[in-house]
């Protein structure tokens, strides 16, 4: 996974509020390299996934898909309606990552059931095998976010049919006893242990969630090829203050 420009990871952009498909070549136009649609919080749910998954793939830009948790029922959903990947929030186990996987990946890997024509394919009729070669290729994606799965990270790295972990680093700092303390050395401690079992089971190594004076030190340095940089809510409010702030300063000079 490598930016437009060739240089450093890749750099999206989550959606929290808007689930138009317009939302997608909003990011795509402002040159980020993939976008979140975050099913967990808020209330983009399935099917504006799939217009945006649907929009993604007709521009030439990976949607992914933050769902609710392992138990999510729409896991493989999110990869049949054209999801580049699916973002799987608070996995605490290797149990969990195996279920997970057995719900995304097909046989003999998983257990995913054969789906009919796909966005992935624009709904041509594929044989099974050709369907399954097209349709098998989304990232499956586990969210490191809690002491549990801290403690547990080198056993859910080494499940095999995952393809990176994540950390979210709120809900981390919060699992971890150190809310909002995001700068504390445990925090780098337990960033760096994620970042090295991802790279010694060959996956994977994204962040969402750092503000930018520790994305050097938290992502960057730690081989990053992912990360999420801001949603869209944060993206419009601090933009619109700053804005705001300089038309200020300008009419009361």
């Amino acid at each position: 996974m490598q930016s437009e420009n060739g240089i450093g990871p890749e750099i999206g952009l989550a959606f929290c509020l808007l689930g138009r498909a317009e939302a997608i070549l909003l990011a795509r136009g402002a040159r980020f390299d993939f976008a979140v649609m975050d099913m967990e919080h808020g209330p983009i749910g399935l099917a504006d996934l799939g217009q945006a998954a649907a929009a993604g793939l007709a521009a030439g830009f990976p949607v992914y898909a933050r769902v609710t948790g392992p138990d999510s029922p729409d896991l493989a959903r999110t990869l049949d309606c054209g999801a580049a990947g699916v973002i799987v929030p608070h996995v605490d186990s290797a149990d969990q990552a195996r279920a997970v996987v057995r719900a995304c990946r097909f046989a003999p890997v998983g257990r995913r059931a054969l789906p009919g024509p796909l966005p992935v394919a624009a709904y041509v009729p594929l044989p099974a095998a050709d369907l399954v070669a097209r349709a098998g290729q989304g990232q499956v994606i586990a969210m490191i976010e809690s002491a549990e799965a801290l403690a547990a990270v080198e056993e859910i790295a080494a499940v095999p049919g995952l393809d990176a972990l994540f950390i979210g680093t709120n809900d981390l700092a919060d699992g971890i006893g150190l809310r909002g303390q995001i700068g504390h050395p445990d925090m780098l401690a337990a960033f760096q242990r994620i970042a090295a079992a991802a790279k010694a089971h060959g996956l994977g190594f994204g962040v969402m969630g750092l503000p930018p004076g520790l994305v050097q030190s938290h992502a960057l340095a730690l081989g990053a090829r992912m990360l999420v940089a801001t949603n869209e809510t944060n993206l419009i409010v601090e933009g619109g203050a700053s804005v705001l702030a300089g038309l200020r300063r300008r009419a009361a000079s």
